[in-house]
């Protein structure tokens, strides 16, 4: 854990961790659970509506969301367990795709980031080396080198088919890797955030975060024919995410993006959008999105959430409401105590 007297901050999730946006994949609904009787009183009808008709069943999902909020209490701890197994027993088949090197980009996504780099960088140019999609501030570039999204993607089998322990990304990806515990945060995810993704950043999204983004949680979800196939509708604990194709060989499963979270789905028209292999899609966190199911092969997407303290310390995106801050293992949910005044010049619009 991170702690002051390191000169680094110390982060922390919000309360609201246990208690709202569990997933109930049967339905795909995302609820919140306080106490029982809040539970019936919110989602009995509505849950009524989409199949669950019966007591029984309605006691299932009781019990999956137990489940659920224990996993979620209990999660720092066994986190850091599994990482400290997986460092004593995992024999790593790529040792070096844990450390960034500029040989692994993209010369396209390199001539990116010095573009955005420069002091006259106000956006002129950038048309030519990224696609703005049809969805707002949706932005596709190529990130990596072909070469190294195969040998990243062998090394994440290796890890798959190892003996060393697992945890799910989130609940709704059952298939995946968290990249903290297999050792990837401090040599690769870091360095790419704060050295190559904050200029893009900087100067797609100053309004939501971008210029201070300053912790993330990268891990990488699997979808394959016979385990999750598609990804339903939701937005992300973040304030700016990039989600980059690895591989392998796959057809559809394109990405579909909506509007943000405060506007109803009703309301919503959502565009389709492509995700070729070395290719990033880089969007706000707010977005709504999803993934349209494989049919056939299997693939393999890099995700970081990237966040950032200032913005998120004075309204959690996850329950809109002002955090309540719980001590958590590394950058936890990218919450610090240093919230109190406003955002500084370097996150503030201009």
């Amino acid at each position: 854990m991170r702690n002051e007297e390191d000169g680094k901050p110390q982060f922390y999730i919000c309360n609201c961790f246990t208690t709202d946006n569990i997933f109930l994949e049967d339905y795909k609904l995302h609820v919140r659970f306080v106490t029982e009787q809040q539970f019936r009183l919110d989602y009995h009808t509505l849950l009524g509506k989409l199949g669950c008709v019966t007591e029984q069943q309605f006691e299932d999902v009781l019990n999956k969301i137990s489940q659920e909020v224990d996993r979620r209490r209990r999660l720092a701890v066994t986190s850091a367990e599994r990482a400290a197994v997986i460092k004593d027993v995992y024999q790593p088949l790529h040792p070096h795709v844990y450390h960034l090197q500029e040989s692994y980009l993209s010369p396209k996504f390199k001539q990116l980031v010095e573009c955005c780099r420069s002091s006259s960088a106000g956006g002129e140019g950038l048309s030519d080396l990224m696609e703005e999609e049809a969805a707002p501030r949706v932005y596709r570039f190529p990130v990596f080198e072909k070469s190294f999204c195969e040998q990243l993607v062998e090394e994440l089998e290796h890890f798959e088919q190892s003996s060393a322990p697992k945890g799910r990304p989130n609940t709704m990806n059952h298939y995946g890797i968290l990249l903290n515990e297999l050792g990837f945060d401090e040599s690769f995810i870091t360095p790419l955030r704060e050295q190559y993704l904050h200029p893009l950043t900087s100067l797609l999204y100053p309004d939501c975060g971008g210029r201070c983004l300053d912790s993330h949680k990268a891990f990488v979800v699997k979808y394959d024919m016979n385990e999750d196939l598609d990804l339903s509708y939701h937005y992300d604990n973040a304030e700016v995410t990039l989600n980059v194709s690895l591989g392998k060989d796959f057809t559809e499963g394109n990405l579909y993006f909506g509007d943000m979270r405060q506007v109803p789905l009703s309301e919503t028209e959502c565009s389709e959008v492509e995700h070729k292999v070395t290719e990033g899609l880089l969007h706000r966190g707010q977005h709504m999105h999803g993934a349209l199911p494989i049919s056939s092969g299997q693939r393999w997407n890099l995700i970081i959430w990237m966040r950032a303290s200032q913005e998120r310390n004075h309204l959690c995106p996850m329950c809109n409401r002002r955090p309540t801050l719980v001590e958590g293992e590394g950058f936890a949910d990218g919450f610090t105590k240093h919230s109190a005044s406003l955002p500084n010049a370097s996150c503030a619009l201009t």
